[in-house]
């Protein structure tokens, strides 16, 4: 019975890890991520019928000092068009405790960017992605903000509802 049941649990997890990305990539950083580093990630062809979840994918370290993230993310489109958004988003729990996934030092932080958004330009789309980080009362941003080890960006199908 304990043999059936735990080849029962292993074919529901096989079935309910079927992924619906369609795109994954990720650079690794120097353990810090510079004011004039940029991310660019060159996004491949996708169908123009359907719609797709974008997320940014961060990895960090408890080097990381800060409970938030400041990002900048640009993408352009293949005829040119540009779209930037600053984006904020939580890190940390109000208690210091990470909220990204994973055991030990290195936490995974799957961040939303857009919701259904469909490609209808034939082409390539770029995205690029800096960090806009500051000091409570400095002007200047954080030039080597320590603690980041990768930076990523990933696409998922949506799904049909």
């Amino acid at each position: 019975m304990n043999r059936l049941m735990a080849l029962f649990l292993t074919v529901v997890m096989l079935v309910s890890c079927e992924s619906n990305t369609v795109f994954s990539e990720s650079q690794a950083m120097d353990g810090h991520w510079g004011a004039d580093e940029v991310v660019q990630f060159k996004l491949p062809q996708l169908d123009s019928l359907k719609k797709y979840n974008l997320f940014l994918n961060i990895r960090n370290t408890n080097e990381y000092r800060y409970n938030n993230l400041f990002l900048i993310v640009n993408m352009t489109f293949p005829h040119g068009k540009t779209v930037t958004d600053t984006l904020e988003y939580r890190m940390a729990q109000p208690d210091g405790s990470w909220m990204g996934q994973g055991i030990g030092n290195i936490k995974e932080n799957k961040l939303w960017y857009k919701e259904n958004v469909q490609f209808f330009e034939d082409g390539i789309y770029t995205v690029d992605i800096a960090q806009a980080m500051r000091n409570n009362g400095d002007v200047e941003g954080v030039t080597k903000l320590e603690g980041i080890t990768d930076v990523g960006f990933s696409i998922e199908e949506a799904s049909k509802q």
